[in-house]
């Protein structure tokens, strides 16, 4: 998705309020006709732990934020699915019946892969008028993707009275990424925003789909995004060259595994006993998947029993990784982890997202931000001649209906 002047600018603090009076506004004046339809809202997600883990089947610790994707939609008496964007001026008008089988290259293919995922799955359908918008930051690496699609199962569930399970909207939102966009991604995302909880971190087993709510003191401490403002745009192929590196190292060293399914059941000694049988890039990355997943495992236990000094260390020993053995990190990502790390009462920081550009994430003290917000502003400016964004999160509700009016 491209931003354009006539969508939210997410630099720009509006209220929730504000967000869906502004949102209801475009509605009306996108589509016009009767009644101002309904609103829903989608969170972006920031992981903290288990980076590039989650499409080699380990354990990740994300939370949802309360900045997303607004989503405004009314039923038609017709089955024409029209679809539109404040971030842009096309409105794409398609035949429930006849829905492209193959994607187009636009933002519309999200929603669009969402809705010929659950097409086949309701009993009875209607045609729509939608409208997305929101205040997340697209290529930032809080998950713009999962957000839209999540959302768009939500919003499509509750228009068509479908009555789906949070799992088959996330499922959904996977089909239309991985078959339909043709992004190779893991279920981290989805799972994010669709099992999200205020004031927690979840803990999911991409291994099993096993997950659960790990609270976090958000009286103590803060998590922090600071966005480079280095679009991603998308780093597309190269995040499909990682998914492709770490399932060859996969597939050569489980012969030496026996029962291994993924690249996360590789055991520390087989990769070092194998190494020459990969090529130093693979070896590299199956590297920084082994030494992440221990790291993650680490970082549950130290939250577990309050040590958030040693789960910070877990999250700063993480983009080491990502620098050096992944390599997907990049000159203004580093510079804003090491200055958050000069900081006292910051307790880790690391690249979010798939990396090469986007955002970090911040875990410090709750007392720390104001010296924090200086001190990134200070060092960004002085590298990059740019003032990044800022923003102190603690978790969201997940995808919801907002009741207009209120």
């Amino acid at each position: 998705m491209k931003a354009s002047t006539e969508g939210i600018d997410p630099s720009e603090d509006f209220s929730l309020e504000e967000l869906i009076h502004r949102h209801s506004i475009a509605f009306r004046e996108r589509f016009g006709g009767p009644g101002d339809g309904r609103l829903f809202f989608s969170p972006g997600r920031v992981n903290l732990m288990g980076a590039h883990l989650d499409y080699n089947g380990g354990p990740v610790m994300p939370m949802a934020v309360h900045n997303g994707t607004f989503i405004a939609a009314r039923k038609r008496t017709d089955s024409l699915l029209r679809l539109a964007t404040t971030f842009g001026v096309e409105t794409h008008e398609l035949e429930l019946e006849r829905l492209p089988e193959s994607a187009s290259g636009g933002w519309v293919d999200y929603p669009l892969g969402v809705a010929r995922a659950l097409v086949s799955q309701v009993d009875e359908t209607c045609g729509l008028d939608i409208l997305f918008g929101g205040n997340l930051p697209i290529g930032a690496g809080l998950s713009s993707s999962a957000s839209i699609c999540v959302g768009t199962a939500f919003a499509l569930d509750q228009l068509w009275e479908a009555g789906l399970s949070p799992e088959a909207r996330v499922q959904a939102a996977l089909w239309a990424e991985r078959s339909f966009v043709g992004v190779q991604c893991g279920i981290m995302d989805p799972f994010a925003v669709g099992y999200a909880c205020p004031g927690h971190l979840l803990w999911l087993d991409c291994k099993d789909e096993s997950l659960e709510h790990l609270p976090l003191d958000f009286s103590e401490v803060r998590v922090a995004v600071v966005d480079t403002k280095v679009r991603r745009q998308l780093a597309l192929g190269a995040f499909n060259e990682r998914v492709a590196e770490c399932r060859e190292a996969f597939e050569r060293l489980r012969v030496h595994s026996a029962g291994a399914t993924c690249l996360r059941d590789i055991p520390q000694r087989v990769l070092d006993s194998h190494r020459d049988e990969l090529s130093p890039a693979t070896a590299r990355r199956a590297t920084h998947v082994l030494s992440e997943v221990e790291r993650t495992f680490i970082a549950r236990e130290a939250l577990v029993e309050g040590n958030l000094s040693l789960f910070g260390a877990q999250m700063s020993a993480a983009h080491r990784s990502l620098a050096e053995n992944f390599e997907v990190s990049v000159g203004e990502l580093d510079c804003l982890v090491h200055a958050a790390l000069e900081v006292d009462g910051v307790l880790g920081s690391r690249l979010t997202g798939a990396g090469f550009g986007g955002c970090v994430v911040v875990l410090m003290r709750a007392e720390a931000c104001e010296a924090f917000g200086a001190h990134m502003t200070e060092a960004y400016r002085r590298d990059y001649k740019q003032t990044p964004k800022m923003w102190f999160f603690e978790g969201d509700a997940g995808p919801r209906e907002i009741p207009i009016g209120n």
